[in-house]
């Protein structure tokens, strides 16, 4: 595929690598057009995702054709991009050696390998790094025997290769023939040693990482119907844990845009408590615990944080580190995802108050207890959290769509308040943990009463969004999921049929109606993970065949090598931050029930 005109891939048209530190997204043309070295919310090196003028980039391809085609090898994170063409066919490699015990620690390093895989295939490159989101002007040298290297105030790297290259402005470009079977070796690496490429280096570095990914991967317990889906689903997922500290970040972008042209463009680089707790369950399903029990460790620091600051107890998010300070600003240099600005670096959401992440993490403990018991330390500081929320879960919150209008008492905050202590409460039997049981299973009562007494109404059939209002939203979909109503109760059922008449559209749902309650102008796409957790509903509520055709549906909105981004817009494009964790996550949950479904 050529570059549209105004120089942006489609978002689908990319495939990620990553070292479970960070990604690159590589486009169907041969192009990285985001990396992050390091980390995942560090300062861009390539950014012409965001900018195809500023932003950087790092692009190989071969004159073969101009129909590429993309796939990963079978179970790993290893991307080729193959150009195929009459005369010849050649193909780029690109991988990044994970962090694990295994493999040793990370060297940010990005791999790229050129082959000749069919005649004589002519290839060009061109490497023009923008450091720091292009803020930051940079030296190149070229160093014999080596390849470059960049030097800015920013950092520095090192590409080695021993392709000729030449200085093209601020960056370097080499053109290269290869006959049938020849390779050329490539190395990105930060804050590298200047040396040159080391022969059969590469060659160790693949099958290190190969074998690691297939030995990750062969953990999986699903044998289902749509055994190759599920399985890139996790690996997705895999890559977007930060393995130093075992936080798990939404997305690796930022401001990849909700509506072409729109506002709605925010930071996902951030560990979401929601998101990682509803990863973690994912990962569960699968029999994947090694990351859950990073997550315990990474939530139990967190608490031990919250004992600090009683007032704020929790936050929503944190950066990969740990930290709370995710202060948001815009980068007004940058013209966004075509022409969709702001750019945002940063999330404000940070502040804000969602009552229903100590549901979700709750319910995340409960099922990590029952295949690991949770250490009386985590339990005490998981305790102090339901205190806090005993005092404030009847306030007015922002809610799991982080509303930046006014607060509400969301029916979806209410009902994971009673998750919450649901989940406290036959975790504390189950281990015989010392625990105000009787306290906690009133306070549970009280949120499951408000949520039938007042988030119900009558006059049109549904839970709505929130008491008083009309506004369907697509959140109570778990209800059933998480044991709150029976799969057949009249009244989700209900629910269910007025969300099918008036937020689906086909396979395809709408997390709530568009009506300016949400404090920012503008539109957006269809939301995947509301899409998923549909399906799920569905397949719970006994419409099992209705369940299975819309999730064959959704499937065709993936793109080439199986990834989703946030939303999915108007003409079946992907819309949001990519790939998206909450998307592959729902995605796994529905595929596991649906597959339990039809078996039975």
């Amino acid at each position: 595929m050529t570059l549209p005109r105004n120089g942006y891939l489609p978002i689908e048209e990319h495939g990620v690598v990553g070292d479970l530190r960070t990604i690159a997204l590589v486009g169907t043309d041969g192009t990285i057009d985001w990396y992050c070295p390091a980390r995942f919310d560090a300062p861009s090196l390539f950014a012409s995702l965001l900018d195809s003028r500023k932003g950087g980039y790092f692009s190989i391809h071969s004159r073969a054709s101009a129909r590429p085609k993309q796939l990963y090898l079978p179970e790993t994170n290893i991307l080729v991009t193959r150009f195929v063409g009459a005369e010849a066919v050649g193909e780029v490699i690109d991988f990044m050696v994970p962090e694990t015990s295994e493999t040793a620690a990370a060297r940010d390093l990005l791999v790229r390998r050129a082959r000749a895989v069919r005649g004589r295939a002519t290839f060009e490159l061109a490497c023009h790094p923008a450091f720091d989101y292009g803020r930051v002007s940079h030296q190149v040298e070229l160093v014999t025997g080596v390849g470059a290297v960049f030097t800015s105030g920013a950092g520095r790297f090192v590409l080695r290769t021993s392709v000729p290259l030449k200085i093209e402005e601020n960056g370097v470009g080499a053109t290269f023939t290869l006959d049938e079977g020849e390779t050329v070796e490539i190395q990105l690496e930060w804050k590298g040693e200047v040396r040159p490429l080391i022969e059969g280096e590469n060659e160790d570095l693949f099958v290190r990482t190969s074998d690691f990914w297939q030995r990750w991967l062969s953990q999986c317990k699903y044998r289902g119907r749509w055994r190759e889906t599920v399985q890139r689903s996790a690996l997705a997922l895999k890559l977007l844990v930060y393995h130093p500290t075992g936080a798990l970040v939404a997305a690796p972008t930022t401001s990849l845009p909700e509506e072409l042209g729109g506002i709605r463009n925010w930071d996902y680089r951030y560990a979401w408590l929601r998101d990682a707790a509803f990863t973690i369950y994912a990962l569960m399903r699968l029999g994947f615990l090694e990351e859950a029990a990073a997550f315990m460790d990474w939530v139990q620091k967190r608490c031990e944080e919250a004992d600090r600051d009683r007032e704020r107890d929790l936050m929503i998010m944190y950066a990969v580190d740990g930290s709370p300070e995710i202060p948001e600003f815009t980068l007004d240099h940058l013209e966004g995802y075509r022409g969709s600005a702001p750019v945002r670096i940063g999330n404000n959401a940070v502040n804000q108050r969602q009552i229903d992440v100590y549901g979700e993490l709750m319910d995340s403990v409960y099922l990590y207890n029952r295949e690991v018991p949770i250490s009386y330390d985590l339990w005490i500081h998981l305790s102090k959290r339901l205190d806090w929320l005993a005092s404030h879960w009847q306030e007015p919150d922002e809610g799991i769509w982080e509303i930046r209008g006014p607060r509400q008492r969301f029916t979806y905050s209410a009902l994971m308040t009673w998750v919450a202590y649901d989940r406290a409460c036959r975790v504390a039997r189950d281990r015989g943990l010392p625990a105000p049981i009787e306290r906690w299973r009133k306070l549970g009562n009280q949120a499951y009463r408000f949520v039938q007494n007042s988030c119900w109404d009558r006059d049109i059939g549904a839970y709505v969004m929130h008491p008083g209002s009309k506004l369907l939203d697509a959140s109570v979909l778990v209800m059933p999921l998480v044991k709150f109503s029976g799969p057949t109760d009249p009244r989700f059922l209900s629910t269910l049929d007025r969300i099918s008449s008036e937020l689906a559209s086909d396979s395809l749902v709408h997390r709530y109606a568009h009506t300016g309650h949400d404090g920012l102008a503008g539109q957006e796409g269809t939301f995947n993970l509301c899409s998923f957790w549909y399906v799920e509903a569905l397949t719970r509520a006994g419409r099992v065949r209705e369940a299975r055709m819309i999730f064959e549906k959704m499937l065709t909105y993936a793109n080439h090598v199986g990834l989703f981004a946030e939303e999915i817009g108007p003409s079946g494009e992907q819309l949001g931050n990519f790939p998206q964790a909450f998307t592959h996550l729902a995605l796994i949950s529905a595929a596991v029930n649906l597959d339990a479904a039809l078996d039975r």
